[in-house]
């Protein structure tokens, strides 16, 4: 039964796997804007970086249920 817990962790660590691609989606998207509209290079820019922290977030909340399944098992 203590293998479910490392289950868990490994379930929660997928998030990275999905902010992964879509940081990977909006970095393509985000050069496309920056090449048809040069002139709006900083708006485009704050919104891509905006997004990314929030992606970014998300797989640093996966990776810190992981960690806390695992010392949940230790303990």
């Amino acid at each position: 039964m203590e293998f479910i817990y490392l289950i868990a962790a490994g379930i929660a660590v997928l998030t990275g796997l999905g902010a992964g691609i879509g940081i990977g989606i909006a970095t393509g998207r985000t050069s496309e804007a920056v090449a048809r509209q040069p002139e709006a290079s900083g708006k485009i820019m704050t919104t891509f970086f905006l997004g990314i922290a929030l992606a970014e977030a998300t797989a640093i909340y996966g990776f810190v249920v992981a960690i806390l399944v695992i010392v949940k098992q230790a303990s």
